[in-house]
C-alpha cells in the first residue's frame, strides 16, 4: 500500500462561482462574478514541478479554488497528470458542474481510484436554484466511477431551522449523514467561530450529526498549538497559478515550484513559531501528523462514513492512504527538529 510522504494544499486561482452562499467571503466581496482564470501552466509542467522525485514520494494533493474549483478551465489535465505521477488528489467542489464531472469519469479506472471529492453541501443555495437532485446525482456518478468522496456542510446560523430537513435529505440520497465543519471569522486575530451562538450552544446544536470531523475540530478550535510543527516540510501550501510555495497560509515563502525543476524543492518546518491563534484547519494538518506528539484521529476517520448498506465513502486504497501519518514516512524528523531548534537560536 502507498504511504503518504507530504500533504500539499494547492490553491486554484479562481474566484468565479455559480453559487452565492451567504457565509462565503467570495459572495460578501462580490468576487463570485469575476472573470474565469486558468492555472496557466501546462499539465506536464505541473507534473514536473510536483514530481514524486522532487517531493520524496507519494503525496496527498488537495485542490481548492477561492470560488468553484471545477470552473477552472485547465484544471482537469493537471489533475490527470498528477494522478498519473502516482499522487492521490482531492478536489473541493460544490458538486454542480455536471459537464466537468462527467469528463472526469472518462479517466482510466486506476486513476479514479486515487481521486477523492470533498463535496460541499450548500443546502440553502441548492434549494434556491433547484439543483438538489442534480447535486446528489453527481455524487452518485462519481462514486460509481470509482472515486472516493466525503460530504460536509458549513454550519451557519441561518441553516439551524432546517437541520432536520438536512439530515433527512442526506439519509434519503446517501444513506448517511453529512459531516459538519466549522465556519470561521477571519477578521479578528482570535479567528473565532462564525456564529452568534456561544461556543457551547454552537456545538450542542450541531453535534447531532455525529460527525467525527466536528468532534475533532471541537478539540482544537480556539486552542493554540505549541508543539513542534513540521508544516513547511511535511505539508506545504502552493498557489498553482503563481507557483509560490509557503510553509502554511501566508507564512514563510519557500520559493517557486516552477523554477529550477531539475533541482530539489526547499523545505523548512515552521517549528515552534506558528503565529496563528489556533490551527483552524488542523483537521488536515494535525490529523495527518504535522505535530507528531499531537494525538489525533486519522484523516480517513474524519472523512469517511458508512451508509445503511454497509458501503463506505472512501475506497480501500484511499482509506488506507489517508489512515497514514506523515511522521511514519518521515523518519528523519528528530534530526530535522534538533537542527531547526539550534538554527533559530
Amino acid at each position: 500500500m502507498d504511504k503518504i510522504k507530504r500533504y500539499l494544499e494547492c490553491y486554484i486561482p479562481i474566484t468565479t462561482c455559480n453559487l452565492k452562499c451567504h457565509y462565503c467571503y467570495i459572495t460578501r466581496q462580490g468576487k463570485w462574478k469575476n472573470e474565469v482564470v486558468p492555472i496557466g501552466h501546462k499539465p506536464e509542467e505541473v507534473r514536473r514541478a510536483l514530481s514524486r522525485k522532487r517531493l520524496g514520494g507519494t503525496c496527498l494533493i488537495n485542490m481548492c479554488g477561492g470560488g468553484e474549483t471545477l470552473l477552472c478551465p485547465d484544471l482537469l489535465p493537471v489533475v490527470k497528470a498528477l494522478l498519473e505521477e502516482g499522487h492521490y488528489v482531492m478536489i473541493v467542489t460544490n458538486g454542480t458542474v455536471t459537464a466537468v464531472l462527467g469528463k472526469i469519469t472518462e479517466f482510466p479506472r486506476e486513476l479514479l481510484n486515487h481521486l477523492i471529492f470533498k463535496f460541499s453541501y450548500h443546502y440553502l443555495e441548492l434549494k434556491r436554484i433547484g439543483k438538489t437532485q442534480m447535486f446528489f446525482d453527481n455524487i452518485k456518478m462519481m462514486r460509481e466511477a470509482g472515486c472516493s468522496f466525503t460530504l460536509e456542510i458549513t454550519p451557519s446560523d441561518e441553516l439551524i431551522p432546517h437541520i432536520q430537513e438536512v439530515k433527512e435529505e442526506a439519509l434519503h440520497y446517501l444513506g448517511a449523514l453529512c459531516h459538519v465543519t466549522i465556519a470561521r471569522d477571519d477578521i479578528p486575530k482570535e479567528i473565532p467561530i462564525l456564529t452568534k451562538l456561544s461556543d457551547e450552544d454552537f456545538y450542542k446544536t450541531w453535534e447531532q450529526f455525529d460527525s467525527e470531523l466536528l468532534n475533532y475540530k471541537k478539540t482544537i478550535f480556539g486552542k493554540k498549538q505549541t508543539g513542534f510543527c513540521y508544516a513547511g516540510d511535511w505539508s506545504i501550501n502552493i498557489n498553482l497559478g503563481t507557483g509560490e510555495m509557503t510553509k502554511c497560509y501566508g507564512m514563510g515563502n519557500l520559493g517557486n515550484i516552477y523554477e529550477n525543476t531539475d533541482k530539489p524543492l526547499r523545505f523548512e518546518a515552521v517549528g515552534n513559531h506558528c503565529p496563528y491563534a489556533h490551527c483552524y484547519n488542523g483537521h488536515s494538518f494535525l490529523a495527518l501528523g504535522d505535530i507528531p506528539e499531537h494525538n489525533a484521529p486519522t484523516y480517513a476517520k474524519l472523512r469517511n462514513r458508512t451508509d445503511k448498506e454497509g458501503n463506505t465513502w472512501l475506497s480501500e486504497d484511499v482509506e488506507s492512504f489517508l489512515s497514514g501519518k506523515l511522521y511514519e514516512n518521515n523518519k528523519e524528523y528528530p534530526k530535522v527538529k534538533k537542527w531547526l531548534i539550534n538554527h533559530k537560536k
